[in-house]
């Protein structure tokens, strides 16, 4: 990475020292690079989440911008609600964010969100997806992925993770986007590039989570790195219906590299091998998509 790129992350912080995050909380440093992105005009809606504790006690805060604290199910309700009231106010420089786990958002925050989408209210909603519920206690989630083990999947879990970018496709949405903490470049871009648009915007940040997934702390950067890597989590945008893979011709490696690094799955070889398979499937699909299958 050479100096120019390092210069495209704004240098003004908007998340100050002194949160109560896990040491290596995933989801703490996609909101240090989503705020930097958002600036200050922004206002963040959080539900009950591992970030409705993460700014500290009242009145101390690590968070600079304004904050709505609600419901888990209410965060597409909430976000409604706000850009309503600004709009009817004639105030238009303000961004609007909701910003919930993937507990509250594919599973108990689904509805209100898909509501919020066929509305088509101006936001942007933002998963930092740690595949479980994590505040509470490591239970599955709807995004937990097949193999996983969870408190409440001890055995490890069977089905499917939730893709909840298509789901949101699936609405028409003028903007959907997956990002990774461990390309803040691309990113901020998306961010960016969601900001220019009106109407309702998603975007899918995967938050590893090291007392869920089981790994050094010190391992967040390079485990987000190895999910793009290995196209268990490939980086892609979805504007008016049109896919862009992007950090497509980075190295591939074995979706194995990823998966030995956690702690929290139990699999046979056979098992891995059927992870595989389904990645390259996935990928092929998503390929199809943007045409270049």
């Amino acid at each position: 990475m050479g100096l120019t790129e390092r210069l495209t992350i704004p240098e003004e912080e908007f998340v100050y020292s002194g949160h109560t995050a896990c040491g290596g909380c995933g989801g703490a440093l996609a909101m240090r690079i989503a705020l930097k992105a958002l600036g200050p005009r922004t206002i963040l809606v959080l539900p009950a989440c591992c970030w409705a504790v993460i700014p500290g006690v009242l009145p101390a805060t690590c968070l600079s911008v304004p904050v709505l604290s609600i419901g888990f199910a209410a965060t597409g309700a909430a976000v409604s609600g706000i850009e309503a009231s600004l709009k009817a106010q004639g105030i238009d420089d303000v961004t609007v964010v909701g910003w919930a786990g993937d507990g509250g958002t594919a599973d108990i925050g689904i509805q209100s969100l898909s509501g919020a989408v066929e509305r088509g209210h101006d936001f942007i909603y933002f998963c930092y997806d740690n595949e479980a519920y994590m505040n509470t206690g490591i239970q599955r989630s709807g995004a937990t992925p097949s193999g996983a083990v969870t408190t409440t999947t001890p055995a490890r879990k069977r089905e499917e993770k939730k893709d909840m970018v298509e789901i949101m496709v699936a609405h028409h949405i003028p903007y959907a986007a997956t990002a990774s903490l461990a390309y803040p470049e691309d990113m901020i871009k998306k961010i960016t590039r969601a900001r220019s648009i009106k109407g309702p915007k998603y975007i899918h940040v995967l938050s590893p989570c090291p007392p869920g997934w089981r790994y050094p702390s010190e391992k967040t950067v390079e485990i987000a790195r190895k999910a793009v890597m290995s196209r268990i989590f490939p980086l892609y945008s979805v504007e008016g219906g049109k896919y862009e893979i992007q950090r497509r011709n980075i190295k591939k490696i074995p979706v194995g590299d990823y998966l030995k690094m956690q702690g929290r799955f139990k699999l046979s070889e056979e098992d891995r091998a059927e992870i595989q398979k389904k990645v390259d499937e996935n990928w092929e699909s998503l390929l199809a998509k943007e045409g270049t299958a």
